[in-house]
């Protein structure tokens, strides 16, 4: 026969029911697990690589938690993607100079590559994602901005925008694509800090020449 919880006092003791609040605050450290194990395993496997049951494992959680929370696989990668995009806009203020916002993205890139990865990983096996294939959006906010940079002559008239975009992520993320290529070429590794100091010197220096020639 099952015995029965007690106090101290000898009186049966009642299970307590969560309150709201600590239910929410489960609820959240539940995602936020989710989150973390989804990018730790979508940055290593890809999209279609990447299993629920694999992400739902690390993160020590059931995974039926990922449908009841994200609606399944696809939206908690978009969730993922959401969160990347929300702390990538926090990295340098609005009014930063266009040669602090590309070190920043260079330095942010080499701290956590796991973002850097997920890119890497769309473009080459994009089409297993319902939603990709689409282009840009002309309306993109990193074009929308270096298209206030260029009104601001930050950036020289002659430049598009929106090129301009690709080749500064093209520099930012190189130690992460190609790091056979930077040890060869530089004798150091991408993870290396005497890399990131210089290699984010010569973005700067670079993101400084892209700036509108002063009037004669």
């Amino acid at each position: 026969m099952a015995s029965t919880p007690r106090t101290e006092g000898g009186r049966a003791k009642s299970r307590r029911s969560p309150a709201p609040g600590e239910r929410h605050r489960d609820a959240e450290r539940s995602r936020a697990q989710l989150l973390a194990a989804a990018l730790d395993e979508f940055s290593a496997k890809g999209y279609a690589g990447a299993r629920v049951g694999d992400i739902a494992k690390r993160a020590g959680l059931n995974k039926q938690l990922i449908t009841y929370y994200f609606g399944g696989k696809e939206g908690l990668y978009r969730a993922v993607e959401e969160q990347w995009l929300a702390d990538e806009a926090e990295l340098v203020p609005p009014e930063g100079s266009l040669d602090e916002l590309v070190a920043s993205h260079l330095h942010a890139v080499l701290a956590d590559p796991r973002h850097s990865r997920l890119l890497l990983w769309d473009g080459l096996t994009g089409s297993s994602r319902p939603d990709q294939g689409s282009a840009r959006s002309p309306e993109d906010p990193a074009v929308t901005d270096l298209r206030r940079r260029q009104r601001e002559g930050e950036l020289a008239g002659d430049l598009e925008p929106a090129m301009v975009l690709v080749a500064l992520m093209g520099a930012a993320l190189a130690p992460v694509a190609i790091p056979q290529v930077v040890r060869r070429s530089t004798g150091l590794d991408p993870s290396d800090p005497e890399f990131a100091r210089r290699y984010a010197e010569v973005l700067r220096q670079i993101a400084r020449r892209l700036a509108a020639a002063p009037p004669e």
